[in-house]
């Protein structure tokens, strides 16, 4: 079976088509570049050939570089990977070479061979470094494809020459936004950005026609010409110096510095920039190695792609037929159940959304208008689309609207008897088949089972908030979930294209089980004393998207102290946390409820703007005068998550620790470099975890012990994705 295949007409021009068996969309394999080599070789050797068009056999270009063979790229290269990776790579930059050269005097820089390349729709990563490697790109008129470079969105970069051909084709400054925050463009866009020359109604027509008429300086790159300068100046030239210093500061302020891939993506233009085409290119595979390398990459690769879309197509789906749902009814048209009608709206989901009030019904649809509104205004969304969307809403305060709902997904106040009434009477209302989803961040799906009639169809569904934002979903199996609802859940789920993990019942479930004790160890330390500025920013430093004291702020405070009272009141003495709680209560009593309520460990402005951390702050918990490492301040906030993570799994709540390591990055932002709490103790390695979890339990308590699991791998020297532990990597 072949990727790649050549066929000549009789005009000269030999047509090389990229057409991946069984495959929706093209990736490329090792295999493949061999085949596009033999492919490039035969047509350039063959004199009846007068130039060359590569092209797919399929409505779109290339999805990239097969991630699968990145992933184990590491593995496959011998006894000596970073040598053996450095090979790779040089083979693979000879070949993209060959094709821009096709041929020509390497002095004279003529009698080549004009290479054009033809995208049909889509072309990403490798699917766009190729025809960067081409003397001429032209792209259909297809406002939906997306060209461009998104490899630094899974921690690696454009390693294959794209990194380099692009810096030197547009300028770093004009280059950034595609190479640094991975910007994709539609064809139109792309042409004005300068990526691509041509957009078409038929490109190939055109391609053909531009391939037949081209001259021998229309295949010379401007880096081969004589006399090359980098668009808006190299390093040493006063504006290119300018423009990386300040690319070196915004990336540094981006990822502080736990991020490899960007800085050694900067590293390879700035570097590259200083030297000979051809010697920059081996920079650019020495960047590239340097980051396959990291194990931060091999881990953001397998859980933010590999884990992640395995997730999304049912890897761990009940073996029962498809449950696709068809009409839902939302229970609840505050913010969840608004944000819940929404995203099921436009995925094409019949919704009834159900208030006590009328006007809050209307109001919880008005929230889907608005969204659609904002998106107008972004000339994303079209005036029929918008109709159509809330066209399936319909909002109304009568409960036999949901008699022909396959699926509810009730939303209402977070209280056992307020949930168990609404259960009895919609249960009354719909049909004996249809699934009954109770959305809820805290309490057991088994306890709230108990008011349904038919608990083997009833199942926990936690979205987060915002839901047209947030990608992750929680479904949660009570005691007596059946296949069906699991089923019916992941059908939904991916319906409304979000990615889902599965996990049993038991207290928070996963995510909130990890969260909170990441809020409530910020919080304990500044009640030791320890400095709030150093707290946050030591969070920031690991990669957390907010530290633990703002993430109070946002989710709300009082919020945080119904969920401790609740907690107390089950757990009893056995309850751990009376020390935030003695913060947290004092907060909520002094009318500082986070940010919706204008103050709270931070100050707020009248519009809701953060102005930094609370003024008296530090009169209310003088600072101590002797202040700990950061390293330790790290430590603590990583491993309060990290050991419930581990518990979890120890306790059969986590089946799967690709759903943990996925499920932390999407569902509260966990260090997304290092891939996850999971894929984070491999990398620093039980042994590790296991003595820093001894020294913190002896100086801070019990909450940091070492679970009986993490020991023993230290003890077996295993890791969790070298291990049984792994359903799969």
């Amino acid at each position: 079976m072949t990727d790649f295949t050549l066929s000549t007409d009789a005009d000269g021009i030999a047509t090389i088509t990229w057409d991946v068996k069984n495959k929706s969309m093209n990736v490329l394999s090792l295999e493949g570049w061999d085949e596009l080599d033999a492919c490039v070789t035969q047509a350039l050797a063959d004199e009846a050939v007068k130039g060359v068009i590569i092209t797919s056999g399929k409505d779109t270009f290339a999805g990239g570089m097969d991630l699968n063979v990145i992933a184990k790229m590491k593995a496959m290269s011998g006894d000596d990977p970073a040598a053996g990776l450095m090979e790779g790579l040089m083979k693979s930059h000879g070949i993209l070479r060959r094709i821009e050269r096709a041929g020509m005097d390497p002095k004279t820089l003529k009698g080549g061979k004009p290479v054009a390349c033809v995208l049909p729709g889509t072309a990403l990563g490798i699917g766009f470094e190729i025809p960067l490697a081409c003397h001429r790109i032209f792209a259909a008129d297809n406002p939906k494809a997306k060209i461009g470079l998104p490899e630094i969105l899974v921690g690696i970069f454009p390693g294959m020459g794209g990194t380099t051909r692009l810096a030197r084709k547009m300028g770093a400054m004009a280059a950034s936004p595609f190479l640094l925050e991975g910007k994709l463009s539609d064809p139109r866009k792309a042409k004005a950005a300068g990526l691509i020359d041509e957009v078409s109604a038929d490109p190939m027509a055109d391609a053909r026609a531009w391939v037949l008429s081209a001259k021998d300086a229309d295949l010379v790159k401007p880096w081969d010409a004589k006399g090359y300068k980098m668009p808006g100046g190299a390093p040493y030239h006063p504006a290119g110096f300018m423009t990386f210093v300040g690319a070196s500061a915004m990336v540094n302020g981006k990822t502080q510095g736990v991020y490899p891939a960007a800085k050694a993506l900067l590293s390879s233009v700035y570097e590259g920039a200083m030297v000979p085409f051809d010697t920059a290119l081996k920079i650019e595979a020495r960047w590239f190695t340097h980051v396959l390398m990291n194990p931060s990459s091999e881990a953001m690769i397998r859980s933010l792609f590999i884990n992640k879309e395995a997730l999304e197509k049912g890897a761990n789906r009940p073996d029962v037929a498809d449950e696709k749902v068809s009409k839902v009814g939302v229970i609840g048209a505050g913010m969840m159940g608004a944000g819940i009608a929404y995203v099921s709206a436009n995925a094409g989901i019949e919704v009834v959304l159900i208030d006590r009030e009328q006007a809050a019904a209307d109001k919880g649809k008005s929230y889907s208008e608005g969204i659609l509104d904002k998106g107008m205004a972004r000339k994303k969304v079209t005036e029929e689309k918008k109709a159509e969307v809330l066209g399936r809403i319909t909002a109304t305060t009568d409960l036999n609207a949901l008699k022909d709902c396959d699926l509810i997904v009730e939303a209402v106040f977070e209280d056992v008897g307020v949930k168990a009434e609404m259960t009895q009477k919609i249960e009354a209302v719909v049909g004996e088949n249809t699934i009954f989803a109770t959305n809820t961040s805290t309490l057991p799906i088994t306890d709230l089972a108990r008011a349904s009639a038919r608990p083997e169809q009833f199942i926990g569904i936690h979205f987060f908030s915002p839901v047209d934002k947030m990608l992750l979903v929680e479904i949660i199996k009570g005691k007596q979930t059946g296949d069906r609802a699991v089923a019916k859940a992941l059908d939904y789920v991916r319906q409304i294209r979000k990615t889902p993990i599965v996990v049993n019942d038991a207290r928070f479930f996963y995510a909130n089980r990890c969260i909170i004790p990441y809020i409530n160890e910020g919080i304990r330390m500044v009640a030791e004393g320890v400095n709030p500025t150093l707290i946050e920013n030591a969070a920031k430093l690991l990669g957390m998207p907010l530290g633990p004291l703002q993430l109070v702020d946002e989710t709300s405070i009082d919020l945080g102290v119904k969920i401790a009272k609740a907690t107390r009141a089950a757990m009893g003495d056995a309850y751990p946390d009376g020390a935030v709680d003695d913060v947290l209560f004092a907060f909520a009593d002094a009318g500082r409820l986070g940010r919706k309520g204008g103050a709270g460990f931070y100050d707020y402005d009248a519009k809701g703007k953060r102005q930094g951390l609370w003024s008296e702050l530090g009169a209310r918990y003088p600072l101590a005068e002797q202040q700990p490492e950061l390293h330790e301040v790290q430590n603590r906030m990583i491993l309060a998550q990290v050991l419930e993570a581990v518990r979890a799994l120890e306790e059969g709540v986590l089946e799967d620790i690709r759903e943990g390591d996925v499920g932390a990055i999407l569902g509260w932002g966990f260090m997304p470099w290092s891939g996850g709490p999971f894929s984070w103790l491999d990398i620093v390695g039980a042994a590790w975890a296991t003595e820093t979890c001894d020294t913190l339990s002896a100086t801070h308590g019990d909450r940091f012990a070492t679970p009986d699991l993490l020991r023993q791998m230290a003890e077996d020297g295993r890791s969790f994705y070298g291990s049984d532990q792994a359903r799969a990597a």
